[in-house]
């Protein structure tokens, strides 16, 4: 089923896995897109490393085997910079000979020797994907506090709405640990006729390195209540791991109060993460047991 027809109907719930790396098999990832499945998320999302580097090669598996075997809906991430459009389309002729139909189209990060060939934005990997796929459903990226490389914040608009305009079905947001960021940001799309439903991506953080690292790498800046929490949590592994999840449950119930058409949770590959947040929002009312 496409994502799209499910956000037009519920407010989504949804997991992220990342395919294996080295020579970690591809049924451990499998393994744990089962136990999310418990769950019965809306989809579970599978990341892609761009270039045909590092684990892209098991995400079309992956994502596959969540749709066939596990009766989950699969959201298949696809990163454009240092691709070709033939590059593009073998990926996707492999997703939808595995029935998968929903794509997350990303440009990816730059590094050294990833240069664009025939993709140079996100937009652009989306207006192919428009004409030459129409029958898929095209999910985008947002971010609520701005994009790291864009200059202003007019122009960090401007380009989500480029992506509207490609044919992005709905968006995706990159993490975020104050959900007013979040609110303004929807209201301000708004204002940049930015109409397209936006689904808030929450990631539990599970240490002081894991924060530190998120908050360089995606622009999200560290408000003071988390800065507390760690705090309090102090040396302790474990308890800074507790902190960041109830965080992270608080931030999730939070949403679905105030109405987001999505919430989609980075669980790290880890079902107690996944299953945590899940209960979270049943105990609340906010999803079916």
């Amino acid at each position: 089923m496409k994502i799209s027809e499910k956000l037009g109907h519920k407010q989504t719930f949804s997991f992220e896995i990342f395919p294996p790396r080295g020579e970690m098999p591809r049924e451990a990832a499998f393994g744990v897109a089962s136990e999310m499945a418990h769950d019965k998320p809306d989809w579970i999302s599978v990341t892609y490393s761009a270039g045909g580097s590092g684990n892209s090669a098991n995400t079309a598996p992956i994502a596959g085997s969540v749709e066939r075997d596990l009766g989950i809906t699969a959201l298949a991430h696809l990163t454009c910079l240092g691709s070709t459009c033939a590059d593009v389309d073998a990926y996707v002729s492999e997703l939808v000979a595995s029935g998968v139909q929903n794509v997350l189209a990303l440009r990816g990060d730059r590094a050294p020797g990833r240069e664009a060939i025939d993709f140079e934005h996100a937009s652009d990997l989306i207006a192919h994907l428009r004409e030459v796929s129409p029958e898929l459903c095209i999910g985008a990226a947002c971010y609520p506090e701005g994009h790291v490389e864009s200059p202003t914040e007019d122009e960090s608009y401007e380009s989500l709405y480029k992506k509207q305009e490609a044919g992005a079905d709905y968006l995706v947001s990159q993490l975020f640990f104050d959900n007013e960021d979040f609110y303004r940001f929807r209201e301000k799309c708004l204002r940049h006729r930015v109409k397209l439903p936006i689904v808030a991506g929450v990631m539990p953080f599970t240490s002081v390195k894991q924060i530190q690292r998120m908050a360089f790498t995606c622009g999200a800046s560290i408000p003071a209540k988390v800065v507390k929490r760690l705090v309090l949590a102090g040396d302790d592994p474990a308890a800074q791991a507790a902190a960041g999840i109830e965080y992270a449950c608080e931030q999730l119930r939070d949403l679905a109060a105030n109405g987001v058409d999505g919430l989609h949770v980075y669980s790290m590959n880890k079902p107690a993460i996944a299953h945590t947040a899940h209960d979270a929002l049943v105990e609340c009312g906010y999803l079916e047991a």
